[in-house]
């Protein structure tokens, strides 16, 4: 079972949510359903939502894959909630006008650090078969 994906699956979809509600609620304001119209604080909405989902999927497959491999699961439970807390401080620097750029950056090597520390754990675990 999954079960580690699962909980983090579940944990960024309500992060997913929030950004998704955000775009909505400054949609219905602004009165624009397709892009932002020149609304900096929609341009900015969309692109948290956008830059979440752009690196989630990725980041829960090679957790997936973490787990698949039979990888110990407290490492799989460190390396997800390294993505978790990347993709959550990410996220909280777009609720600030003209976003934390501090956050930002922090978030993003969160992020890349468990994409790279997830995918390194995947590549090790299918050349240890070969050894």
């Amino acid at each position: 079972m999954l079960t580690i994906t699962a909980l983090y699956a579940s944990f960024l979809s309500l992060i997913f949510y929030k950004l998704s509600k955000n775009v909505i609620k400054l949609r219905r304001q602004h009165k624009v359903s397709i892009g932002h119209k020149g609304h900096k604080d929609l341009e900015q909405s969309i692109r948290a939502q956008a830059n979440f989902i752009e690196y989630v999927p990725l980041g829960l497959i090679l957790l997936c894959c973490l787990e698949i491999n039979k990888i110990h699961p407290l490492v799989v439970f460190i390396l997800g909630g390294l993505l978790f807390v990347g993709r959550f401080i990410h996220a909280k620097s777009f609720t600030t006008p003209g976003t934390d750029k501090t956050k930002r950056v922090q978030g993003m090597r969160f992020t890349f650090w468990s994409i790279l520390l997830m995918a390194g754990m995947n590549i090790f675990a299918f050349l240890a078969r070969f050894i």
